[in-house]
């Protein structure tokens, strides 16, 4: 379906209503709060996965077994998917909930004046004592969205370089293993995939 774009008074134009602008809005603060609250939920589902590859890498790396090389580069593509398909997650459900804040924006002013668009904060701390209190301890305007999606793609560039960690040293001459090929093709094909075929 193709993406319609409104100016600000078209937009507005189809909230004229007092009833249609009130029920949007509070359509709009509560599927606001299911992305925020969904958000989390996704988040722990995507550690699960992750502290449980890892978990797995280490008591391979740590075994003595024969296949501990194989079962490494299995655990890095496992990881690598895991993590990526995270950090694509976590953009999407930014991309949502930025989405249903601006139609917050849009709504609100008629309904309860602009409340979301105003920030109040602390007064601005004065002498070393409260500046380095405030250092320590005080409010910031920090994104903790954001801050996920560059943890999650931390944990995607480790597991990268773990992957190379496990794979073995390259020889020019020796015969190609084609389970490592395909574990590979097939993780970059699956990440590619996530910012490719899975765009809504």
């Amino acid at each position: 379906m193709p993406i319609r774009e409104f100016s600000d008074e078209e937009y507005q134009g189809l909230f004229l209503n007092e009833q249609i602008n009130k029920n949007a809005l509070h359509q709009a603060l509560d599927i606001r709060k299911y992305e925020i609250d969904h958000y989390w939920k996704r988040a722990t589902y995507f550690w699960t996965f992750i502290a449980a590859t890892l978990g797995g890498f280490v008591a391979i790396q740590t075994s003595s077994s024969t296949a501990q090389t194989d079962l490494s580069v299995l655990r890095c593509a496992l990881g690598i998917v895991f993590s990526f398909g995270w950090l694509c997650v976590n953009r999407g459900s930014k991309y949502w909930q930025e989405n249903w804040e601006k139609h917050v924006d849009m709504l609100e002013d008629n309904i309860n004046g602009p409340l979301y668009k105003v920030v109040l904060s602390r007064a601005k701390p004065k002498g070393i004592k409260e500046v380095s209190v405030h250092l320590l301890t005080g409010p910031s305007p920090i994104s903790v969205s954001k801050i996920n999606q560059i943890i999650s793609l931390f944990i995607t560039i480790i597991w990268i370089g773990l992957l190379i960690y496990s794979l073995p040293p390259f020889e020019f001459k020796a015969p190609i293993n084609f389970y490592y090929v395909f574990l590979i093709s097939m993780t970059v094909i699956t990440c590619i995939g996530f910012i490719t075929i899975a765009r809504t």
